[in-house]
């Protein structure tokens, strides 16, 4: 049953990038808060507050249709704690039935082998718990001691993909946690990733060089080719308190909806643009993903890099698959390219003419409509 979800799976994934790779003009991913309430309080969040009822089902289900009708691709739902919302199962079912991929980022605590079953039936791709610690303090309360047994059930009952984030920066009191952390997941074959945590203007906070050497060694335990971590130069600038160079498309191929049904750039940057969901155009996409923001620079906010990743690859996939591969030789220089990486070298690199070409069978193999780039007007 895993490996037949997993091979769908990857299949809609990669019409989804297909998609991507035809339009400038539809969000990539949003990421959609149906509650502002957690049953936690970390101290280093400001994405939460202790009292905020769920939003109306009814009301979820006009947004979620809303950005079925912008060709919203990926549908993250976070928090606060979504877990509390009393019909996450239904969000997750429509957001699929119209088509979405659909994450869950969830803090673990309400997960049962029964409440995993049911997320299995409601049709979850992903789920994300971030950990921030192997055993609880005063910062945080999601340790390793407490979810280590949610991870058991997750190993033995999930069909859905599991990603297991630890998060540096903080003030955990062992910074080493993040890499036991890290082994833990791997040794229960999930994917493990690494955060940085950031300021309440999602602002790059400075690794400590103990962090840094925690930051690297978790890298070094290996991750996919076009994973965000080692995609290009972002995560070691940021880990250096460095600036990065590129444009985030925020407000256009990433949507941050908070619980008033708003869109803003992330959690961080709430406000801009501040539009209603159900008033969002066509046009408020375009302006807004060419946008300049001035807090890119310092920006740590990964799932919006992710998506400004894709685009580079629209716009310019030979200088960015020349980078990605040169980056991953740098750091294993007995790696081999996989299959599908060899194909996209022939097409992109080796053989210029052979792009549309090797587009166009793509295109219709995944049965993906070529759109107008509305970049190139």
């Amino acid at each position: 049953m895993k490996t037949l979800q997993k091979t769908r799976l990857k299949w809609r994934e990669a019409r989804l990038f297909a998609r991507a790779m035809t339009s400038d003009a539809h969000p990539i991913l949003a990421q959609v808060i149906p509650i502002r309430r957690c049953n936690l309080a970390c101290t280093y969040c400001n994405e939460f507050d202790k009292h905020s009822p769920p939003v109306p089902t009814d009301e979820m289900f006009r947004r979620l249709d809303k950005l079925s009708e912008l060709g919203t691709s990926i549908i993250t739902f976070s928090g606060g704690e979504p877990m509390l919302h009393p019909d996450l199962d239904q969000l997750i079912a429509r957001a699929r039935h119209n088509g979405a991929v659909v994450t869950l980022i969830t803090n673990g605590y309400l997960l049962t082998p029964k409440r995993i079953k049911e997320l299995n039936v409601s049709g979850l791709d992903y789920l994300q718990i971030s950990i921030d610690n192997v055993v609880p303090d005063e910062v945080s309360k999601k340790s390793l001691k407490v979810l280590d047994r949610k991870l058991q059930w997750l190993a033995e009952f999930a069909n859905f993909e599991v990603t297991i984030n630890s998060v540096l920066g903080s003030s955990i009191d062992c910074a080493e946690d993040a890499h036991t952390i890290a082994v833990q997941a791997r040794n229960l074959n999930f994917t493990s990733t690494v955060g940085i945590l950031h300021d309440h203007e999602g602002q790059l906070k400075a690794l400590s060089d103990t962090q840094a050497a925690i930051h690297k060694k978790i890298i070094g335990l290996g991750a996919g080719l076009f994973s965000f971590a080692h995609h290009d130069s972002f995560q070691e600038n940021i880990a250096r308190a460095m600036p990065n160079s590129w444009h985030c498309p925020a407000g256009g191929r990433f949507l941050y909806i908070c619980e008033d049904g708003l869109v803003h750039y992330c959690s961080q940057q709430r406000g801009r643009p501040g539009i209603p969901l159900l008033q969002y155009t066509r046009e408020d996409i375009l302006r807004e993903s060419r946008r300049p923001k001035g807090c890119a620079p310092f920006c740590t906010i990964s799932c919006v890099h992710q998506t400004a990743m894709l685009d580079d690859f629209r716009t310019k996939p030979r200088e960015t698959l020349t980078g990605i591969i040169s980056r991953r030789r740098e750091r294993d220089p007995a790696w081999q390219l996989p299959l599908l990486v060899r194909c996209l070298e022939w097409a992109f690199l080796r053989n210029s003419r052979a792009r549309d070409w090797f587009g166009a069978i793509a295109l219709r193999t995944l049965r993906v409509r070529r759109q107008e780039r509305s970049a190139s007007k």
